[in-house]
């Protein structure tokens, strides 16, 4: 489970809309608790994708560097990453299993037409084989 207030869940959401129709992506900054993940913040981040911004990204080295920096100086973690997917469900593909790590959280926002409709979480299984689908747990404040 993921427990994130609902108003960065509208951030995740304009993020989204706004880089539309190339995809969007950030990192879920909070903490691990026993019942799963505790987002406090998002940071976001350029994607740095040359070509086929619409249906990819890509995090440079030094923006996760910084982002773990800024999580370690908070007293928090990394404990995933967001990202649009322009014109298609909010489903990882074969792409986003190939580059994910297991444990950490995978939001996924489709956006149609400009607008955010859906949103969801993934965790990617220990072994690799597939993504789970992840609770998401909305609070009005965290």
């Amino acid at each position: 489970m993921i427990e994130i207030s609902n108003e960065i869940i509208q951030n995740i959401k304009f993020h989204a809309e706004e880089t539309y129709p190339e995809e969007c992506c950030g990192v879920l900054i909070g903490k691990f608790d026993v019942a799963g993940k505790i987002v406090f913040e998002i940071l976001r981040v350029e994607n740095s994708r040359e070509d086929e911004k619409h249906r990819r990204y890509l995090i440079k080295p030094q923006d996760y560097l910084n982002a773990e920096r800024y999580a370690r100086k908070m007293g928090y973690d990394i404990v995933g990453f967001y990202h649009s997917h322009p014109e298609h469900p909010a489903i990882p593909s074969e792409y986003d299993r190939e580059h994910a790590f297991p444990f950490l959280s995978y939001i996924i926002v489709s956006v149609k037409k400009g607008n955010a409709v859906e949103i969801n979480s993934w965790v990617l299984k220990e072994d690799r084989s597939e993504f789970e689908l992840e609770k998401i747990e909305i609070k009005n404040k965290i």
